[in-house]
């Protein structure tokens, strides 16, 4: 029961923010909209604070965990995008909220895991020896601040379809632009 409760928790949580931003969300209206009482929520979560965490955490564990082997920062952009528009309003009610660091952190954390991705496959595919790991650091590095950047630009947008859009071609052409760079790299090298 207690797993089950914990998850009616979130699953309110979530509709409440679709519903208001997160500073308008309590306890008090938490627990009304669940039908549970205020010990049951502290026995779960000590705030809402760490109950919006958990939800974040999850919700990009969940986007890495479905495209874990992805060889594309585009593929993995594209799960970004997808899953942030299934729950738009609550997305952007965290996204403007005083808590956003959160977020901001899972984002790029996730942004990093993709890029990473990527950079060793492409390492892998194009078998490249002469790629040496300061090079391969700052690869990832920049390309996790393009993905992250370009990401909260969108989020800034409101989330436009059309922004959206954009940055799927942008990461097409990004990733174009990281082959040339590895390439000069391990010349540089050689």
């Amino acid at each position: 029961m207690p797993a089950f409760t914990r998850e009616i928790i979130k699953t309110a949580f979530l509709a409440l923010l679709e519903e208001m931003p997160y500073s308008q969300i309590t306890v008090k209206k938490l627990v009304e909209k669940c039908g549970i009482n205020r010990n049951s929520f502290y026995y779960h979560f000590e705030d809402i604070p760490s109950l919006m965490e958990e939800i974040i955490r999850e919700q990009f564990d969940e986007i890495v965990k479905k495209y874990h082997s992805t060889d594309s920062i585009v593929e993995g952009i594209d799960a970004i995008i997808e899953s942030f528009t299934q729950y738009r309003r609550a997305v952007m009610h965290i996204y403007r909220s005083m808590k956003r660091e959160v977020f901001e952190q899972h984002l790029m954390n996730t942004c990093e895991y993709f890029v990473t991705c990527y950079a060793d496959n492409a390492i892998r595919r194009e078998d490249m020896d002469g790629l040496i790991r300061e090079n391969r650091e700052l690869i990832i590095n920049y390309y996790k601040c393009v993905c992250f950047g370009l990401m909260i630009d969108w989020l800034e947008s409101g989330m436009k379809e059309e922004k959206a859009r954009s940055l799927h071609v942008i990461f097409k052409l990004r990733v174009m632009t990281a082959e040339n760079i590895a390439d000069a790299l391990r010349d540089q090298v050689d």
